[in-house]
C-alpha cells in the first residue's frame, strides 16, 4: 500500500517535525523513500520503516 501525503505550504516549528512538513517530505525524497508527483503530492514507498520516518522528523 502506497501513502499518497500534500506537504503543508511552511514548517509549523514543531519538535518533532509533523509528518506533512515540507523539510520532511525533502529528507524522505533525499534518501529515496518517496517519490514527489506533478500535481504536488508525494507517493511515500511501502517498505518506509517507522525508524526511518522517525529520523526524517527529528530536528
Amino acid at each position: 500500500m502506497k501513502l499518497l501525503i500534500k506537504p503543508k505550504k511552511g514548517c509549523c516549528k514543531s519538535n518533532p517535525r509533523c509528518k506533512r512538513c515540507p523539510v520532511v517530505v525533502k529528507r524522505l525524497v533525499k534518501e529515496g523513500h518517496a517519490e514527489r508527483r506533478s500535481d504536488g503530492f508525494v507517493v511515500i514507498a511501502p517498505t518506509l520503516k517507522k525508524k526511518q520516518l522517525k529520523a526524517a522528523r527529528k530536528r
